[in-house]
Formats: structure tokens, sequence, C-alpha cells
């Protein structure tokens, strides 16, 4: 079912499969959320939980026991239900239920939550663990913004801008395995900027850890449009677009990554895997703005 959400602002459309972001539009009517055209990538902007990113061979060690899993987790194709909606905010509700237990054998509550701001849109996602075991779990958002934003403009005319002076190593990932390989550099970041060229992104996405900045943008020089994204609060962030010259990139906010080449398959384990105790409960937001 879609949703929506609206202030003097923005319009914004969210479908309970998944509790996907699938719309952001301004009063002028532009579209920033990707279209989710199969031709380059069908999704908007997937939710990524209990895991982000690939495991080895799609399965995962717990307890001693061997489970599958898809690539960034089920809650991307899980309904969701409504728990609290106004005009300008909505939040969805993904609970344990026997077919995630088979999948991931704990009991757990996932709360997305989008609210509209003045610049733009936040979202918030809530973890709870109401059994009586740690909970082991890692988040992310996956939002693809539309490029170009101008209407004379060219994939080529945007800039991926960070708001401190950044020296990153971004780690290799396998495009058919999907684990990564920290060890064997893809990419060198030293500055503030990246030229945005759809050959970044042919080898996976760019991958980046504990960054000074807590602020990027995708941005046209020229004109200022664009977005910015803060992620204060996830360690990790990742920019994608698809190896087919997608016309969108992705910012994805992440508390953990896919398995690493170097790490076993025990889900605790896995890079970046928060524990929440029983009764406890996390929250991580992320927020994007429209320049």
């Amino acid at each position: 079912m879609l949703y929506q959400i609206s202030n003097s602002h923005f319009t914004a459309q969210i479908d309970s499969l998944g509790a996907q972001l699938v719309s952001l539009k301004s009063p002028a009517g532009f579209e920033h959320i990707w279209l989710g055209d199969p031709n380059y990538w069908r999704e908007h902007a997937p939710v990524l939980f209990p895991i982000v990113g690939a495991l080895r061979d799609g399965k995962t060690k717990i307890n001693g026991q061997w489970y599958h899993m898809g690539r960034h987790g089920f809650a991307k194709s899980s309904e969701f239900s409504l728990k609290e909606q106004g005009p300008a905010s909505i939040a969805l509700a993904l609970t344990a239920t026997p077919e995630t237990k088979a999948v991931y054998p704990f009991d757990f509550a996932l709360t997305v939550t989008y609210t509209l701001t003045e610049d733009g849109i936040t979202t918030r996602f809530t973890v709870e663990n109401p059994g009586s075991v740690d909970l082991p779990y890692s988040v992310g958002g996956h939002p693809g913004f539309n490029l170009p934003v101008d209407e004379d403009a060219v994939f080529e005319d945007y800039t991926i801008q960070f708001q401190a002076e950044e020296e990153q190593t971004c780690p290799t990932i396998d495009l058919e395995a999907g684990l990564i390989d920290w060890n064997t550099p893809s990419f060198r970041l030293k500055g503030q900027e990246i030229p945005l060229r759809h050959s970044l992104f042919y080898q996976d996405a760019l991958v980046f850890e504990s960054l000074r900045s807590r602020q990027v943008r995708l941005v046209n020089k020229r004109s200022g449009r664009g977005v910015e994204m803060d992620f204060t609060g996830f360690p990790m962030l990742g920019i994608w677009s698809a190896v087919n010259d997608g016309p969108y990139v992705c910012l994805e906010p992440w508390t953990g990554c896919a398995t690493l080449t170097t790490e076993g398959d025990e889900l605790v384990e896995k890079k970046g895997m928060a524990l929440l105790a029983p009764g406890g409960k996390a929250g991580h937001s992320f927020s994007v703005k429209v320049l």
C-alpha cells in the first residue's frame, strides 16, 4: 500500500512493502527519488536490515546453525504495518514472524519513520529487542537520487562533495559474490570532491569508513542544485550507481557492511554488527536536504 505525507514544501510517498520511500517531490514537481526503472535498478530507497550487503554464499552461522539470507536482508521485501501517521510524518513497523525466524532466529521490532522538514526529509530506524538474548543487527539506508536535476545538465556535471578534507582508500568489492576486500584498494579519495562519472561504479560501490565529514552532497556546482545527506551516527557510507550507466546515484548510510574476505561467517562477528541487549532500543537516523 502506498501512503502519502506532505507539508508546504514537499510531498512524499512510502510503500508499505519494505517501508520504502518511493517519491519525494518539491513544489516545482521534480522527482528526487530514483524512479525504479528495471532497465537499471528496480528499487528506489530500500531499507537494509538485519544485514547490510552480502553474506558469503548467501548464508551465515548463528548459534552453530546455518541460515540463508539474501543481500541486504529481508526488510526490503517484507510488508510493514502502519504504526502512526500524521500530515507530514509516518511510522511503519516490522516484527518477527515464523518466516523471518527461518532466516534470522530472533525476536525484533524495526520501526521506520519518515518526517518531512522545511528542506527535505528525515529517515529514522528504531530497532528494539523484545527477546531474551542479544540481538545482532546492522541497518542502513539506500536512497537513489535522480540525476540530472537541471534540465540542461548531464550526469557528469555533478560532483560528490564532502563536508571536510578526506583521505580515504575504498576497498574492492567482488561483483559476483559481493564480498569486501579491504586489503585491495579500488579508489583513493584525497580532498573534498569527486567529479561524478559512471566509471566510478563499474566495480560496485565506493565504501567509506570513519569519514571526518558528517555530510555529503550530490550537486551541480554551476547551479547549486542537488541533495545533501547528513549521516551523523552512521560509521560507514556507500555511494553507488548501476554498472550500466544508470541516471541516478545512491547515498547509503550504514552501520555495517558485507562480509569481508578476511572474516568468517559467524553473524555476531561480522564487521559493524551491533548487539542489542534484551529490552534494548537503538535509533539511527539520517536526513536529506534538497538544494
